[in-house]
């Protein structure tokens, strides 16, 4: 008999919003486009460019990112345009508060 996903029902249930990592000077929210492999994802962010960005290590086995994830990106300083690192990745409950709060504008 199968066992039940336990991620999976722990994020279809609604959850109380405690903390939320709002975008600071330098980084921008986005929306998983495409999966790339090798740590590697394509994003759409909040200022209308799409950038190659990375998922650190101290993420990789932790947080399990999907497309159509929003996420939080800092883009790199010498290649702004085009590259950047995931820094976060927010649940439903956290990209509803986003948009109630005016966060979300892409």
């Amino acid at each position: 008999m199968p066992k039940k996903d336990k991620r999976n029902a722990a994020e279809t249930q609604p959850q109380e919003i405690q903390r939320v990592r709002v975008p600071e000077e330098g980084e921008l929210l986005g929306e998983v486009i495409q999966l790339l492999g090798h740590e590697t994802l394509r994003v759409r962010c909040s200022d209308g460019k799409i950038r190659l960005c990375r998922i650190p290590g101290r993420m990789i086995k932790k947080t399990w990112i999907k497309e159509g994830d929003i996420v939080l990106v800092a883009p790199w300083d010498f290649q702004y345009d085009t590259r950047g690192d995931i820094i976060w990745r927010y649940t439903q409950g956290q990209v509803q508060w986003l948009e109630k709060k005016g966060y979300m504008n892409f």
